[in-house]
């Protein structure tokens, strides 16, 4: 009988789905908790157990985490017409999660929250930000963040509880980081600013597994960690990148600033009509237009032995095969 039973928010999204793929392959008894509106496309076919009953039905989640072992948050908001859906959503149905966790608490070995690097903010100065610095959020979503971390640590007496920071992602079933190399492969390379950028990336795979050695490890209890690239990357560093493995140059594009505030502005006056928020607003600008993204793996590889198994080439490499397979872009 496999007693091994992780439960995962999130799994029919990029970074879920990826998630539970892993966690088959190590032999786990899988439950994803979605909602009935959910798109389970890349779900189809696997060997799990589906619980549409959302994350704000606290009786429902408490009978999914029966006997589970690990669970893994990976859900939230990163889009809201109004500053309070973030927090609805980041905090008060984390909060409900862990009301349901600790009503398991006999089984539950680690409950592992995948969050963001934008819950500390940028670095101001070129030096990778780590667990250390003062968290500086500079939108509401991070702030959003940010609290949901405060909410989970102060259940780290009663839980096994573990937080990790990650930076951009990309990799197959991406569709954020996606539109550049869509946007490449219609010969056009645009970056924001004229000043030189860099950004922490990892593709998902490293991503992954340093959420399974955090739930794993002994010494993450309680713990915050970035997970990270083990270098930085400019996007000329990026844009050279992708140009060799796509075999051919792009017209490179940079777009001023101003001009992103501008797009972002009108971008969100429209969302005012529409149903759903605009994927691009002025504080999603604001997060545009920083010089430097970068955080340290540091702590998780000395903790965790954590380590970036996927370059830059190679994983832009199998990212644009897959899309390239999928029909998602042309060359």
């Amino acid at each position: 009988m496999n007693n091994k039973i992780a439960v995962l928010t999130g799994a029919n999204g990029f970074v879920g789905s990826h998630t539970v793929d892993y966690l088959l392959e190590k032999g786990y008894k899988v439950r994803c908790i979605v909602r009935k509106s959910s798109d389970l496309k890349w779900l189809k076919g696997k060997d799990i157990e589906l619980f549409d009953c959302g994350l704000t039905d606290l009786e429902a989640i408490k009978k999914v985490f029966e006997g589970a072992t690990y669970i893994f948050h990976i859900a939230g908001t990163v889009k809201s017409k109004k500053p309070e859906g973030y927090f609805i959503s980041n905090v008060d149905n984390t909060k409900i999660l862990l009301e349901a966790a600790l009503a398991n608490k006999s089984t539950i070995k680690k409950f592992v929250v995948t969050g963001s690097q934008t819950s500390g903010g940028p670095s101001f100065d070129g030096v990778p930000v780590k667990e250390t610095d003062i968290p500086k959020p500079i939108t509401t979503y991070g702030k959003s963040k940010l609290a949901q971390e405060e909410l989970v640590f102060s259940y780290k007496d009663k839980l096994p509880v573990t937080v990790l920071r990650c930076p951009a992602i990309y990799g197959e079933r991406d569709t954020e980081v996606g539109i550049f190399f869509q946007t490449y492969a219609k010969g056009l390379f645009t970056t924001i600013g004229f000043d030189k950028k860099e950004v922490s990336l990892l593709h998902v795979y490293d991503v992954v597994n340093g959420m399974y050695l955090a739930a794993t490890s002994n010494k993450s209890n309680g713990e915050l960690y970035y997970l990270s690239s083990e270098k930085s990357y400019t996007w000329d560093e990026i844009g050279a990148t992708t140009a060799k493995v796509m075999g051919k140059k792009a017209v490179h594009i940079p777009v001023p600033h101003f001009l992103v505030y501008t797009i972002s502005a009108i971008a969100q006056f429209f969302s005012m009509f529409s149903s759903q928020a605009a994927t691009l607003n002025l504080e999603k600008a604001r997060d545009l237009v920083q010089r430097y993204w970068v955080s340290s793996p540091k702590k998780a590889i000395n903790q965790l032995g954590f380590r970036q198994t996927v370059g830059l080439e190679q994983g832009i490499r199998t990212t644009v095969k897959w899309y390239i397979k999928e029909g998602w872009i042309k060359l």
